[in-house]
């Protein structure tokens, strides 16, 4: 069941709770392995009885550093993951200032939100030069790592994959992994 209500966002600030169950991730295109991520820590957090917090980047970093090019717009990006029906969504602006942070000081950024867990992919780095990653997430919080979600033809759904797809022109197998997994009456991607 999908949540049809909007989440609070919060731009470049995090707000101070008194519990939750956090997910982070560039979440570029929310591919349906962003999906399955995004709404594992949704149930968490229903089944705590705590808040869900989706916690993303804009730009991408990956985009930021000149290495990618963004799948989506972030008006897309925020449409999609609302719809999977988060109680907030922190939108931190890669910038040099936060390109400069140290791990501790963003885990100290993460505390406000006092999470009961934190979800990732087993990839996510974080902090001035990725220093961070989630072994030292793992020293400060509960962290659950979501496996690699799978098309299938058995390969790993991730954003890497799908620009390689839309650079050979195959734009049926991307949109395949960027639809979203959500009812149709219920999403709507604004431009």
């Amino acid at each position: 069941m999908f949540d049809t209500t909007q989440p609070k966002f919060w731009h470049g600030e995090v707000p101070r709770l008194d519990a939750s169950v956090v997910t982070l991730g560039a979440f570029d295109g929310v591919h349906s392995g962003h999906q399955t991520l995004i709404s594992g820590a949704i149930k968490q957090a229903q089944a705590r009885g705590v808040p869900s917090v989706v916690c993303t980047f804009d730009p991408p970093p990956k985009v930021f550093f000149g290495r990618a090019a963004q799948l989506c717009s972030m008006s897309q990006k925020l449409a999609r993951i609302s719809a999977l029906g988060p109680d907030h969504v922190v939108v931190f602006s890669f910038d040099e200032t936060l390109r400069a942070l140290s791990p501790a000081a963003f885990m100290d950024k993460l505390a406000l939100l006092r999470p009961y867990r934190i979800c990732v992919g087993g990839d996510f780095r974080f902090g001035a030069k990725q220093a961070g990653d989630v072994h030292l997430l793992g020293t400060r919080f509960d962290v659950r790592v979501q496996p690699p979600v799978c098309c299938a033809d058995g390969e790993v759904v991730s954003s890497t994959r799908i620009r390689g797809l839309l650079e050979q022109g195959l734009t049926t197998a991307a949109a395949t992994l960027l639809r979203p997994a959500l009812k149709p009456e219920i999403y709507h991607e604004n431009t």
